[in-house]
């Protein structure tokens, strides 16, 4: 083999090496990715089924329910479109409470029902997480796009901030 030769394989060797590296960071870092979704995503079969996800919205008024000497709760999420709900075993932020912005990150389980591995809330009376502000801004504007439905219970007009 001359030295032309070696310095062809070389740099095919290079380049292979480098192409194979790139695969697998790519193929690593899309196992780690964490999309969001808001309810009525969740509920349309947007999101999957057999990985991690974050979904996010408001608490239910009246729908936390924990139970009895344990860290397990419930509790449903909305975007005011649709409603699902999230189970979650361990102790929750301290800023949790019904009408709240949270995110929860976890898996959906085959019945539905989303199981909650960490659940955030909002840290102050003006911040949201911009992907739920962002998902309950399109629900409003879905519902409007509707008309009135029974249930809707703060329009725009009520809210001139823009913070839901």
């Amino acid at each position: 083999m001359n030295k032309r030769s070696r310095r062809k394989v070389l740099v095919i060797a290079i380049v292979f090496g480098v192409a194979i590296a790139a695969v697998l960071g790519l193929t690593a870092f899309e196992e780690n990715l964490l999309y969001f979704y808001s309810p009525t995503q969740v509920k349309a079969g947007e999101a999957p089924e057999s990985h991690s996800f974050r979904v996010g919205g408001l608490v239910v008024d009246g729908s936390v329910q924990r139970e009895k000497d344990s860290l397990k709760i419930q509790f449903d999420v909305t975007d005011n479109t649709e409603t699902m709900t999230v189970e979650y075993t361990g102790i929750l932020p301290d800023l949790f409470r019904e009408g709240q912005g949270i995110v929860a990150m976890g898996n959906l389980q085959p019945d539905g029902q989303f199981v909650a591995q960490e659940v955030l809330a909002k840290h102050d009376e003006n911040y949201m997480p911009p992907e739920v502000a962002d998902a309950l801004k399109k629900a409003e504007k879905a519902a409007k796009e509707k008309g009135p439905q029974l249930g809707d219970n703060q329009s725009a007009e009520q809210n001139p901030t823009g913070n839901i």
